[in-house]
């Protein structure tokens, strides 16, 4: 299955090469090899373990001064089913909102819900979090929702705007994990540094090895792909400050 089977062409092609052009038959080994360890879960499990502990939950929030938590999108589907409604939430923010559910039955602050509709077949993310909140028993005068935002940068400058209307001056941040960094980023920048709380978790902080986790899998390669498009796109928000 995927990538195996592309790695092993590749193998082949660079042993090919190899009485035709030694130095591409190299060059081809060497990024088959490169291709090979990023579909690895030892790698993946390196790296993303490596983005998600940059930022760790506080120990006591209860005693943060936390006055509203503030929900980063990530994605919803419009025109399915769900328990109370139509439309529902991708993976990790659906378990973000759960994890800003829990914070909100121990802070009793409100929660602002930053997430427009990305795409024209995408679900408009924080009317339907909210719907959701509700039925989970958040009360409607603790739900605030911000419906512009498409991208994390669009997250802080609405998100901003509003914690400045609302004289809030001490927001939990509520992300996935590996997003947080470039979460807090965007925030900073916006002269606005919330406590962070992390989650949505996708590897252990301390994981074991194991023979299987040097199969290639289409998993860990999806993995080392999002630690690369955060660590591209933080850079990008440090270098133009976006």
């Amino acid at each position: 299955m995927p990538p195996g089977i592309f790695i092993l062409l590749l193998f082949a092609l660079a042993a090919k090469l190899f009485r035709i052009d030694k130095k591409l038959s190299l060059i081809v080994l060497v990024g088959t090899m490169i291709f090979y360890l990023l579909s690895t879960s030892l790698v993946a499990e390196k790296l993303m373990g490596w983005l998600e502990k940059i930022y760790v939950p506080p120990a006591q929030v209860e005693t943060s001064g936390a006055d509203v938590i503030v929900l980063l999108g990530g994605g919803a589907i419009r025109q399915v089913p769900d328990v109370d409604g139509v439309g529902a939430l991708c993976a990790s923010p659906a378990n973000r909102l759960l994890t800003a559910v829990r914070l909100q039955k121990i802070l009793n602050v409100p929660i602002l819900v930053s997430g427009g509709q990305t795409y024209s077949d995408s679900g408009a993310e924080a009317e339907i979090s909210a719907r959701i909140l509700k039925s989970l028993g958040v009360p409607d005068d603790k739900i605030i929702t911000e419906t512009k935002s498409v991208n994390t940068t669009q997250n802080a400058v609405y998100s901003v705007k509003i914690l400045h209307e609302k004289n809030f001056t001490k927001p939990v941040l509520v992300t996935s994990a590996f997003h947080m960094r470039r979460a807090m980023l965007n925030f900073k920048l916006r002269q606005f540094e919330p406590i962070a709380y992390p989650t949505d978790f996708t590897v252990a902080h301390n994981p074991t090895f194991h023979y299987t986790k040097l199969r290639p899998r289409a998993e860990a390669l999806l993995l080392n792909v999002t630690v690369m498009q955060e660590i591209l796109r933080t850079w990008v928000t440090e270098i133009f400050k976006v």
